[in-house]
């Protein structure tokens, strides 16, 4: 099933704008968020428009022993519709040396759509708002630092969200300023 909201006007030629979730930690996880806003960048079709700082925690969930992830946020425009969009994602985190595995397993890098416009999709491959954005003050954090009056497409302000997980300040710790 899907539900989609969608901005009035032609959808091919308006610009949306979106929120992306980025995480890695194997390898210089430095150089795989820095090599992916790349590669973002550079896309034809996606403007990178700006970029939280990093930010280090622990992971969620998946095997024990992993490595801590670095986590950050990157507004981007573009004229990619969700799916398709989705599927620049997974062509860099397959092209960064991403391999499937095990679910919260440990990743070279891991690329999410957190926000798409104001848009609301519901299927198995894709759902936006991200499902687990909610729960996750490491990607919480990031996203209201680089908008800090965000709000999900009902209406609740991110914030308020954070302030009701209440994340200790060993959750989510500051790393480096943004990379761009």
């Amino acid at each position: 099933m899907i539900i989609v909201y969608v901005n009035n006007g032609d959808e091919k030629s308006m610009v949306h704008e979106v929120f992306l979730g980025l995480g890695t930690n194997l390898g210089d996880r430095e150089k795989n968020l820095r090599d992916a806003l790349r590669k973002l960048g550079a896309h034809e079709k996606i403007a990178l428009e700006s970029t939280s700082s990093i930010y280090e925690t622990k992971p969620v969930g998946g095997p024990l022993g992993q490595p801590l992830f670095l986590n950050m946020v990157a507004k981007i425009k573009t004229f990619l519709q969700p799916y398709e969009l989705l599927k620049e994602l997974k062509t860099i985190e397959k092209e960064m040396g991403r391999k499937p595995g095990v679910r919260f397993g440990p990743r070279e890098i891991d690329l999410d759509i957190l926000l798409f416009d104001n848009e609301i999709v519901k299927t198995k491959e894709l759902e936006i708002p991200h499902p687990r954005l909610k729960e996750r003050a490491f990607v919480l954090i990031p996203l209201l630092e680089i908008y800090p009056d965000c709000r999900l497409p009902d209406g609740i302000l991110l914030r308020e969200i954070l302030k009701r997980l209440n994340p200790s300040q060993e959750d989510v710790v500051f790393y480096k300023e943004s990379p761009v």
